[in-house]
């Protein structure tokens, strides 16, 4: 059966974002070229920018799209009551989504300093989305008496911090379960802001 060009641009496409995604992961941004990239996929250089115009906008790219997934995922995520149910809910989202992709995770937080300045403030404005809600969160608590935080926006850096660091170093089938980890880092979480 014959393919239509489309299905063919359409998959050319998805590698290139699988490779470039991988590639800048393994290498880093400033270290990989686009004939890198396109020797990832199997073809030409050339041909890839028919689907980018440069790698700057590839790296842009795959940035936007992985924090718009993670705002759509939180978004979607059902709704919880008071703010210890809902920091609760949060730790476990939180180490859920950026298990699943390490990749993207470690290019979201590792490659900004790649990017142009106009890129580098539409991520900073969904990056803020994300903190923005854990601030809220904290601030809700502390308005119901059960958290006690000097400083949300800190406060909410660095549980986010502390949660995405989880990355480098779980495993699963390692000593400690995912359910498990969770348990402790929501514990952590509890302790950090506990009123």
């Amino acid at each position: 059966m014959p393919r239509r060009a489309g299905s063919d641009a359409g998959e050319t496409n998805r590698r290139m974002r699988a490779a470039a995604l991988r590639l800048f992961a393994r290498h880093g941004y400033a270290a990989v070229s686009m004939r890198q990239i396109a020797a990832e996929v199997g073809v030409q250089a050339g041909a890839l920018y028919t689907h980018t115009p440069d790698k700057q906008t590839l790296l842009f790219s795959l940035m936007e799209a992985h924090l718009h997934e993670l705002l759509a995922a939180r978004d979607a995520l059902p709704p919880a009551r008071g703010a210890t149910e809902r920091l609760d809910r949060f730790v476990r989202f939180h180490i859920r989504f950026h298990l699943a992709r390490p990749e993207a995770v470690f290019i979201a937080y590792m490659e900004l300093r790649n990017l142009e300045p106009a890129n580098f403030r539409v991520i900073e404005a969904l990056r803020r989305d994300y903190e923005t809600g854990l601030e809220a969160i904290l601030r809700d608590g502390a308005a119901e008496g059960v958290f006690a935080v000097p400083d949300a926006k800190i406060a909410a850096l660095g549980l986010i911090a502390m949660l995405t660091g989880i990355n480098t170093w779980y495993r699963e089938g390692g000593r400690l379960s995912l359910g498990e980890v969770e348990a402790i880092y929501r514990d952590m979480a509890r302790k950090a802001v506990a009123g």
